[in-house]
């Protein structure tokens, strides 16, 4: 079974949790069960929301990046937790690139 975490940029983002929604359902078409950070409330300090985004990659064997990710120090920070537990990595390209 693949269970996903998807990373990519929240902050600063107008339209992240359509975003983030848009890959959810893509996954769960293709079989995935599927952890989303865009799911969190919102306005809490960055240092709130790591610690649960660490919990719910432990729980997957599989993230998926979002484009941008790069530009997301925290998707940077999951990408490195990500890589160092040796979960199978996943990048979506941009829309009509």
């Amino acid at each position: 079974m693949k269970v996903t975490y998807l990373a990519g940029p929240i902050t600063g983002i107008d339209n992240y949790q359509e975003r983030f929604a848009l890959a959810e359902l893509d996954l769960i078409c293709k079989g995935h069960k599927v952890f989303s950070p865009a799911s969190m409330p919102s306005g809490l300090p960055h240092e709130t929301y790591m610690p649960i985004c660490y919990a719910m990659i432990d729980a997957c064997n599989t993230i998926c990046f979002l484009p941008g990710w790069r530009n997301s120090p925290g998707a940077m920070m999951e990408y490195e937790y990500a890589a160092a537990k040796g979960l199978t990595m996943m990048f979506l390209e941009e829309v009509g690139k």
